[in-house]
């Protein structure tokens, strides 16, 4: 399956790898933050959708930390809207592994994300989720995987130290996952942006990893940045006068159109037409899920009627061993006879 994918994408590659100077900015966002990551996104998966669909965006991706939850709420918005929506999540890992986000490209591949997040969520108190990287390799069949810098990332210690720790997560990633593994940038206007630019567009050349441009967004529009400063402080335990620096330097953590994706990685094509490479590859729908009923274990010879027929009223002769009352055996007639 793995191997499968590679082959589509690295064909697929091949014909975006050089996009035409002359044709038409386009861009799918695939690092969105949703209120269902709480105390962290500022604005609800509705909005976002809107939004993107207002500025033009291609598709859309819903990536909240180690959750689905608000995917299906993004999907109704996006069936109204008629934008394509990548289902998704960000994965944090105990272990100090970095984090990624994981975008299935078909039903299977989402079942398993689904087992994963649920075996991390059970393992810890409800609404936590711990996962470890290992817990990744028997989910990472059709997953497509974007590896997210750390924040503190130290780009220029990291071109001097060819041991750094994260060209070894990427390493362990590719040996995972082959070529079904991205590295993502993001301009957040920290003074330093193009120059990281650079420095991952290098890291990603020496590692073989396509960059991925991203908005790492947060909030819809430039005004929820306000109630992301308080969501923060809220997480943080403190009030807004002492949040400093970890509250966010500007009010850029919004999406963008892609005429802007553009300009901020100019220099970058390929970083911004590899979103659309990795949109055209996820292919699931949340419409492709529906109730599929168990087999019911009946005897041979049996229909599944008259072998609930039988257990009703063994089970009504334990229960009254002197004999079922009237009223209730009209109850269980009745009963039996809807379910027919």
């Amino acid at each position: 399956m793995i191997s499968d994918l590679n082959v589509t994408l690295n064909v697929t590659r091949l014909r975006v790898r050089s996009p035409s100077p002359q044709a038409s900015p386009a861009y799918a966002e695939l690092h969105v933050t949703t209120n269902f990551t709480f105390l962290e996104g500022g604005s609800h998966p509705s909005e976002l959708v809107a939004q993107a669909k207002a500025l033009g965006l291609d598709a859309i991706a819903v990536t909240d930390r180690n959750t689905l939850a608000g995917v299906v709420r993004a999907h109704v918005a996006a069936k109204q809207a008629g934008i394509k929506l990548i289902i998704g999540a960000r994965l944090e890992f105990t272990d100090g592994t970095p984090n990624l986000l994981c975008l299935p490209t078909d039903r299977q591949a989402y079942g398993r994300l689904c087992r994963l997040l649920s075996t991390g969520q059970m393992r810890a108190e409800k609404g936590q989720c711990h996962l470890t990287f290992e817990d990744l390799a028997p989910a990472v069949t059709g997953q497509i995987l974007i590896a997210l810098p750390p924040a503190d990332w130290t780009w220029k210690k990291a071109e001097a130290d060819a041991s750094d720790a994260f060209v070894d997560h990427l390493r362990r990633l590719q040996t995972l996952a082959g070529s079904c593994v991205y590295l993502a940038a993001a301009c957040l206007y920290r003074g330093h942006d193009r120059a990281r630019i650079e420095a991952l567009a290098r890291l990603g050349n020496t590692c073989n990893l396509p960059l991925v441009a991203t908005g790492d967004v947060l909030y819809h529009s430039p005004h929820r940045r306000p109630l992301q400063d308080v969501l923060t402080c809220i997480r943080e335990g403190i009030v807004i006068r002492d949040a400093g620096l970890r509250l966010e330097t500007n009010a850029e953590r919004h999406l963008k159109s892609p005429a802007q994706m553009a300009r901020l990685f100019r220099g970058h094509e390929c970083a911004v037409a590899n979103t659309l490479e990795i949109a055209n590859a996820c292919r699931f729908s949340l419409d492709e899920l529906v109730y599929e009923y168990p087999d019911e274990p009946i005897p041979p010879g049996a229909t599944a009627q008259s072998h609930l027929v039988a257990l009703t009223t063994e089970g009504a002769s334990w229960r009254f061993p002197e004999g079922v009352p009237p009223k209730i055996a009209d109850t269980i007639a009745r009963e039996l006879a809807l379910i027919k």
